[in-house]
């Protein structure tokens, strides 16, 4: 065994300690260490899972989590599924930018009286016959392809109390990308918990959605030839080409955790302005948050009509990156990204049949404006 004397003891301590000195000098980002930014920006796959499910919950964001209570609820917070008070169906359709086009439906039933729910949904993102361009053939090859990205889930959502419900949602993804495709399996679980402030209805919400595999991509677009490499001195030895399917990393799934509150400002009989809040991490940029309102009228002159308006401002972490100076510089266009805004006309009769058709403007800056519209049935 070897002894340090006390002399020796202090210099392996001090040399223990240049150590992290020593790796901070080799930091290339003039960040000291523990500090660099570690966002993964873009390395996540099927972002079509983030477009959203009815014209409702576009026009006010993520923010909607905290309120949702009717079929979109399946998408938002499947927490809020439990609180349907009549079965349902919604379909949607988005004008996405680009003419690409998303669109999405889901059904709901609630059993036991009310104390519990299960839904369905189905969402596609997609286009379909461009024209491929290669290097080699900047005028095209003659060749087309589409994209086909779907992902179908169903959920369970439960009352625990008057206050507080919660929910599961499975999801089976499939993302064909021309001539390779890939399949994941996701879950998103959410939490409402509703109560009151000052006689007026507060809600909370917790959502995490997309949580699951990551996508692996096969197909014949990574099938290739290929040559062997000549070992450095070898005397070169023709050979036939070898015929491999290329590898491919594996992708996560867009993961979101999003904390939601609703407060109603006013309310009334017919009427309510209600205000909400989100704040949300995702796994590919950093924190955002989103502010939003509605304005909901019903039994308008004492009929069975009714509308809503509704707005709201989605902030985005780090959407705009300048890769020269790292900071985010948008034009005056370009702030206005992420405002939305909406309306929606409802009919329904007392513990019967009933209707709603909405519609969303979102606009995604420099990608231009984008529309939602969406239709509801319940009996």
């Amino acid at each position: 065994m070897v002894k340090l004397s006390t002399p020796g003891w202090l210099l392996a301590f001090g040399l223990l300690n240049a150590v992290p000195a020593g790796l901070a000098a080799q930091n290339t980002t003039g960040q000291p260490v523990g500090q660099e930014d570690n966002t993964s920006y873009g390395t996540t796959s099927a972002e079509f899972l983030l477009l959203g499910a009815g014209a409702r919950g576009t026009a006010l964001g993520g923010s909607f989590a905290a309120i949702a209570s009717d079929i979109s609820s399946l998408y938002y917070n499947p927490a809020g599924a439990a609180l349907l008070d009549r079965p349902g169906v919604m379909v949607g359709t988005y004008d996405y930018v680009a003419d690409t086009r998303y669109s999405w439906g889901g059904v709901a039933f609630p059993l036991s009286g009310g104390a519990r729910t299960i839904g369905f949904q189905i969402g596609t993102f997609g286009f379909k016959d461009q024209p491929i361009y290669t290097e080699d053939q900047p005028d095209g090859t003659g060749g087309t392809y589409s994209v086909n990205q779907t992902f179908i889930g169903g959920t369970f959502a439960q009352n625990f109390s008057d206050r507080f419900s919660a929910g599961i949602t499975a999801k089976y993804v499939d993302d064909r990308l021309g001539t390779v495709s890939g399949k994941a399996f996701a879950v998103d679980f959410g939490t409402n918990f509703h109560a009151s402030l000052n006689n007026h209805p507060v809600k909370f919400s917790f959502v995490l959605a997309n949580l699951g595999s990551n996508l692996n991509y096969s197909g014949t677009g990574l099938q290739g030839d290929v040559q062997r490499t000549p070992i450095p001195g070898e005397d070169p030895t023709p050979t036939l080409p070898q015929q491999a399917n290329l590898l491919t990393k594996d992708f996560p799934l867009p993961t979101t955790f999003r904390v939601g509150l609703a407060y109603d400002v006013m309310t009334g009989q017919n009427n309510r302005l209600t205000m909400l809040g989100d704040f949300n991490q995702p796994n590919n940029n950093k924190p955002g948050f989103v502010v939003g309102s509605e304005w909901m009228s019903n039994r308008i002159g004492g009929s069975n009509f009714g509308f809503a308006l509704r707005g709201s401002y989605s902030y985005t972490g780090a959407n705009s990156l300048d890769p020269q100076t790292s900071q985010t510089g948008l034009s005056d266009e370009e702030n206005l990204q992420g405002l939305a805004f909406g309306g929606g006309l409802m009919y329904g009769q007392e513990n019967g049949f009933s209707l709603g058709l909405d519609y969303a403007y979102k606009y995604l800056g420099v990608l231009g404006p984008t529309n939602f519209f969406s239709f509801s049935l319940g009996w």
